[in-house]
């Protein structure tokens, strides 16, 4: 019998509402970098007629792109759209596939979790606020003697980063329950269609 069913679907399609939104609003990032760089390369062409590139046009791109990045994370995992190699898993049992599918999104999380908490330590390295106490309790570590910025337009490093952040902590919360939905299909005997 599978492990709380009900509330493994209502969770499912809350989750899958967050995610969807999250990869929205990456997808109008990243639409909107591409209008950036288009811009600034026009700019770049026409100098001599007053225009000119963007300013600081590659560090928005560098930092959109990652903050993008993260907000896609969720919502391919939620519906199984990483890239996998699976010549032979189709000649396999359901079972056997559902069994397959759950250790893929167990390795999943874990390497989600693992990407998590290199990245909040990275953040705890450009982040220069909070009282040492609370930043030893929470493996931020020490301020950073200098707050770190971008190059050309002084944004501070730690911005991007707790952004890109927030879609890596949603990305191990949607990994962790991409294992309970798989669980539930190993029990069932078959993977369901998503």
């Amino acid at each position: 019998m599978a492990i709380a069913p009900m509330a493994e679907k209502r969770i499912g399609r809350a989750l899958e509402t967050l995610a969807r939104f999250l990869s929205y609003g990456g997808g109008i990032l990243l639409a909107s970098m591409a209008v950036l760089t288009v811009i600034s390369v026009i700019g770049r062409r026409f100098t001599g007629m007053g225009l000119g590139p963007i300013k600081g046009d590659f560090e928005l791109v560098e930092a959109g792109c990652a903050i993008a990045l993260f907000a896609f994370m969720p919502f391919a995992q939620l519906r199984r759209a990483h890239v996998t190699v699976d010549l032979f898993v189709s000649a396999f049992s359901h079972r056997v596939q559902a069994i397959l599918g759950f250790l893929g999104d167990l390795l999943i999380t874990v390497a989600s979790a693992v990407i998590f908490w290199q990245f909040w330590k990275g953040f705890g390295e450009k982040f220069p606020y909070g009282p040492d106490g609370l930043r030893t309790a929470l493996g931020m570590g020490a301020k950073p003697f200098f707050p770190e910025t971008t190059y050309e337009l002084e944004i501070p490093i730690w911005i991007p980063y707790a952004l890109a952040l927030v879609g890596a902590l949603f990305f191990v919360v949607v990994s962790a329950y991409t294992v309970w939905r798989s669980l539930n299909w190993v029990i069932e005997g078959r993977e369901q269609v998503i």
